[in-house]
């Protein structure tokens, strides 16, 4: 079976990827974290990640019930790099909740007649009724990344964005919307191994767009773009947390308990969430790339 975009993430691993990249993804052994600066050496096992996935399941059942019953609107934004795990870690939230009431949004490219419209209106269709979480694969943060790194928008336009989108959040804050920002962030040879995976599995190519084959030579700036939009939209209102997702069972725990964690519902249990771990998750940093 033919390579997806005439195999362009196998030729860039083999052609263009760094030798440090290079060396880390062909000497890796199974359970290894490619990327030298994560806190942790070895993936988190297999046991005591679906321990901790399953109670959190169930404190995620409970807080849908109780949305239903008080009305609460709720809002998960998940943004970040390529292949860190944005839908993986969203399937894991929705698992084992009512899907009438937990829904995805996940929109393309804007048609011809919402490329004329107001850069958040076509957003705001999307967002809760009382009762209601959706997850924003992907979301508004589009013109503060990958618009701008790929030339999509111009500066003005990136620029008017910026000057209106934490205002947008504050709006939505105010109105009585809980909303969480999520940033999930993986390691330059992580990212390139998950590609070369999903290139050679005829069950994810789908997931491979040409945006990430040309994303590859342009690291740096998306890591200029990802700080920025980073320092510039992390505000009280609507804060970042930030997750280092190299490790997917710890990502997908700690985003679950990120969102758990400040929400009052009926029967929480503190126990059931444990703590989020201040080596994966927490507010940005100076360099975010």
């Amino acid at each position: 079976m033919p390579k997806p975009f005439d195999g362009g993430i196998s030729r860039y691993f083999e052609q263009h990827a760094t030798p440090s990249v290079r060396d880390a993804i062909r000497d890796s052994k199974k359970g290894e974290i490619l990327q030298p600066s994560f806190p942790y050496t070895e993936k988190w096992g297999k046991e005591p990640y679906e321990d901790a996935l399953e109670n959190l399941q169930i404190e995620l059942a409970k807080l849908q019930a109780a949305a239903q019953s008080d009305g609460q609107r709720i809002v998960v934004l998940f943004e970040g790099r390529d292949a860190a795990g944005k839908g993986g870690t969203i399937k894991r939230f929705r698992e084992n909740m009512n899907p009438r009431h937990a829904r995805v949004v996940a929109l393309s490219k804007p048609t011809e007649t919402e490329a004329t419209e107001w850069y958040f209106q076509r957003y705001i269709k999307h967002l809760p009724a009382a009762g209601e979480v959706v997850f924003f694969d992907r979301s508004w943060y589009n013109r503060g990344v990958v618009e701008h790194v790929f030339g999509f928008c111009t500066p003005a336009e990136r620029e008017a964005w910026f000057n209106q989108v934490t205002a947008f959040e504050k709006l939505l804050v105010d109105d009585g919307i809980k909303l969480f920002k999520l940033w999930l962030n993986v390691g330059r040879a992580t990212q390139l191994q998950r590609f070369l995976d999903r290139e050679s599995d005829p069950l994810k190519q789908w997931k491979l767009s040409q945006i990430d084959v040309d994303g590859l030579r342009k690291w740096d700036a998306y890591t200029a773009a990802i700080n920025e939009t980073l320092d510039r939209t992390h505000t009280q209102a609507a804060p970042w947390t930030v997750i280092r997702a190299d490790d997917k069972r710890r990502a997908r725990v700690n985003a679950i308990r990120s969102v758990l964690l400040p929400l009052s519902y009926a029967g929480k249990s503190a126990a059931s969430i444990g703590d989020l771990d201040p080596k994966i998750a927490g507010a940005p940093t100076p360099r975010h790339g």
